[in-house]
Order: structure tokens, then sequence, then C-alpha cells
């Protein structure tokens, strides 16, 4: 299925996302062909009622922070407006309210109807809004690292991370729009990290994206007791990716899940865009 309809995050509270997101986004949507809605918010920090009547100034400091949130909303939006309109993709844009502890569900009921939503991923704190719509969403999740010196994103050469997994299998499924209109693709697999089910998998796996017209190359790299996370991201700076194709990996059905080993790593500070399917 072609990616038709593109979501993109945009974080207005504490921190706004960084503009340079905004046209890496709109970037990738009309490489696609894609239409593509931004959405931000106006949060609202809750204040416990026993606290908020007992300190005068704890109200007009939430309606402050508020306002500020819109402001950053209303700024975001604006500028993916602009970027939109001046590459002349379909688009559209979402104002909500609500509470900060609302964000999470909020952006993952937008991402259930989205082929693909990208999110953006700060350094300076938690990333619970991209673990939400990556385990909660049921659709492919582009995550962007927010770096100043964040490009727009680029489809010369992708890595795709294959294990022989159901997670795996689901991801190169979901990217494989991405797939036909990159360069080049390179099918990775980590050995001597965990038990691969099937030799021939790669090989096979390459057969199959080539059937698409897909230019795939196959390696194989030695985990040498390193972890799985440390493999990837020295394999994205030696091969110079542009974007890793990966299955999600959760352990736990709840909320306060504990993610798998190379979906933590590489989610903390994700150092190119990675799709991610769970």
């Amino acid at each position: 299925m072609a990616i038709r309809d593109v979501l993109l995050t945009l974080t207005s509270y504490p921190d706004p996302t960084p503009v340079s997101v905004i046209d890496s986004a709109v970037s990738l949507a009309s490489a696609l062909g894609a239409h593509i809605a931004a959405i931000s918010y106006e949060a609202h920090v809750q204040i416990p009622g026993s606290f908020l009547g007992g300190a005068g100034n704890i109200g007009s400091i939430v309606a402050s922070e508020a306002h500020r949130s819109r402001k950053n909303a209303q700024d975001l939006l604006a500028a993916f407006e602009a970027a939109a309109q001046k590459s002349d993709v379909l688009h559209e844009i979402i104002l909500e309210r609500c509470l900060t502890s609302e964000v999470p569900d909020l952006l993952v009921e937008y991402a259930r109807l989205r082929d693909l939503t990208i999110v953006p991923v700060p350094e300076s704190y938690d990333q619970w809004y991209a673990e939400a719509i990556i385990f909660g969403s049921g659709r492919p999740t582009l995550v962007v690292p927010e770096a100043p010196s964040s490009k727009a994103v680029a489809l010369n050469r992708v890595l795709v991370a294959w294990d022989f997994s159901r997670a795996a299998a689901r991801a190169v499924s979901d990217a494989i729009p991405i797939l036909e209109k990159a360069r080049e693709v390179c099918i990775l697999t980590v050995t001597n990290e965990k038990a691969i089910s099937s030799r021939r998998s790669s090989s096979e796996l390459a057969k199959n994206l080539s059937r698409h017209g897909i230019d795939v190359i196959v390696e194989e790299v030695n985990a040498a007791k390193r972890t799985i996370g440390d493999v990837l991201a020295a394999q994205i700076e030696s091969s110079r990716a542009d974007l890793l194709v990966m299955g999600a990996y959760g352990h736990s059905r709840f909320r306060e899940f504990i993610l798998g080993g190379a979906t933590r790593s590489i989610l903390t500070k994700p150092p190119i865009p990675v799709l991610f399917s769970h």
C-alpha cells in the first residue's frame, strides 16, 4: 500500500519542535506524493485543587504556561503552513487543547488514522510521546532527531535491520513504499548477537524486495560482544545511511513497558531518521 496520508506531531511544551523538523517532514511528504497533516496542541498543566487553592500565584503560572504552549503551537503550525505551501504539498493543520497528561493518548488517536506518523525526538528529555505512538498506533512511526543539524530526509541509502522476526517483517512491509524510492537498500543482519531462525532469510528477503524493483545488497556484521544498538550506530555511520528501518520490541503489555535493547538504544538518541513498526 502506498503512503498517501502522513501525520506530523509538533511538540509545543515545554519546548517547541525545531522548524528544521518541519522542513524534513514536508520534504518527505513531497517525495512520497502524500498529504500531510501537522498536529500541535495547547497544553495545560494539571494542578491538584487543594494545592491550587493554597497558593495565590499558581493559577497565574499555569495560565502563563498554557499561553506559552498555545503561542508555540500557533507558530509551529504557521511555519508548517508556509513550508507546505512553498513545496506545493497537500496539507492541513490541527490545533488541539488538552492536559499535558493527555497528549500521548491524543497523538495515538490521530496516528491510528494515518499511513505514517512522523515524531520528532528531543535529546533533552524523555521520548514518551514517540514510545506511545510506536506501540499504540498500530501504524509505522518515523522517528526524526531534533538535532539542529537535521536535514531534509534523504533516501539515497536505507539500512534495514533484519533478524527474521515478526516485528522486522512488519517494518519491512510498512517501509516498502519508501524503499521503492531509495537509491540503494542494505539488508543488515547482525550475527553472534542472538539466534536467527533461518540462514536463508536475508537472501530471500532480498529476492522479495527485488520483485518490487528495489536495488538491494545484503550484509552481515559480527556483533563481537557489542550491543545491537552499538552495532547499528556504527553501521549507520560507516555506510552513511540516510534512514534506518527496524522492528520495535516491547516486552510488556502495559504502558510502563520495558523496551527491547535495540529499540531503547536507537530511540534514546536516533542518529538518523528511523522507521519503527511494532
